[in-house]
């Protein structure tokens, strides 16, 4: 059943920080990479809720490589790595995104968000699959590798509507909508967003989103170039889009973590003033 916004929010404030990372072809240097950034983000910034970026434990052109990187769930390491962090500081834990091997060999880009006690909350395979060439010249297939998810997915932290998508969904305002149907207040986008198309339209994008929907956005993503190609560079950029499409906060073009506050009373506020939700005719 779709349901529309909720009007009031259980929890009126919710600290999040975004993870950026550079993920690089060694799956245990990833893990390492993660833990350490999770770990320093929490000593430091105290947040409720954590979120990574796409493809954390593995980036790479490799085929037989990002394959070994592939994990059943609930059995692989990063899997487990990304459980045991939520459970040990007490956080919401948003996994960015994993390969996941499922269906015999199939792979998909997954997604799993944790709760405070390491209990998996939602799951969520990428709908939109990235095959395009980009302004440079490269090409990228992601459907020669990954198979495409179908379930709109959200989950409550707190009393706070989380909705899901990766990356290259963030295209599709389709998917936000329904996001936003389902009860969403807050839309995570973990990316692995390619320089030459970031650069023009990352945050336009994401800001669209945020507007359109009324929500806050939260886009953590990977940043700097592939170990195993040095001509194809993530963007980063990781931000936070309020529901009235201001950027409110946005990492250095380095790896590290960047933290804000989300205002549920304020997005409150902007759905009583402007009620899209309530003047939709379609």
């Amino acid at each position: 059943m779709i349901t529309t916004y909720r009007k009031n929010s259980a929890l009126k404030a919710m600290k999040i920080t975004l993870i950026q990372l550079n993920t690089g072809g060694d799956k245990a240097a990833n893990l390492k990479q993660i833990e350490t950034l999770v770990e320093d983000a929490v000593a430091q910034d105290r947040p409720d809720l954590v979120a990574l970026p796409e493809v954390i434990t593995y980036l790479g052109e490799n085929r037989e490589n990002r394959r070994a990187a592939a994990e059943t769930l609930p059995d692989g390491e990063g899997y487990r790595l990304l459980q045991g962090l939520a459970s040990k500081h007490g956080i919401y834990l948003h996994g960015g995104s994993l390969i996941e091997k499922a269906d015999g060999e199939r792979l998909y880009n997954t997604t799993v968000a944790f709760g405070p006690d390491g209990t998996e909350l939602a799951r969520y395979r990428k709908i939109h699959l990235f095959d395009v060439t980009t302004p440079d010249g490269k090409e990228y297939r992601e459907s020669n590798t990954f198979g495409r998810g179908e379930n709109i997915v959200t989950y409550d932290a707190d009393g706070i509507s989380i909705g899901c998508s990766i990356c290259y969904d963030l295209r599709f305002p389709e998917l936000y909508q329904a996001l936003a149907k389902k009860g969403a207040q807050v839309i995570m986008v973990p990316s692995a967003f390619t320089l030459m198309t970031g650069k023009d339209h990352w945050e336009v994008l994401l800001r669209a989103r945020a507007i359109e929907t009324q929500c806050y956005v939260i886009a953590p993503g990977q940043w700097g170039r592939y170990a195993e190609d040095a001509s194809r560079v993530s963007y980063g950029h990781s931000l936070v889009v309020d529901p009235w499409g201001h950027v409110i906060a946005q990492a250095h073009d380095k790896v590290g973590f960047v933290t804000a506050t989300l205002d549920m009373a304020y997005l409150d506020s902007i759905r009583a003033k402007i009620p899209v939700a309530q003047h939709k005719v379609l």
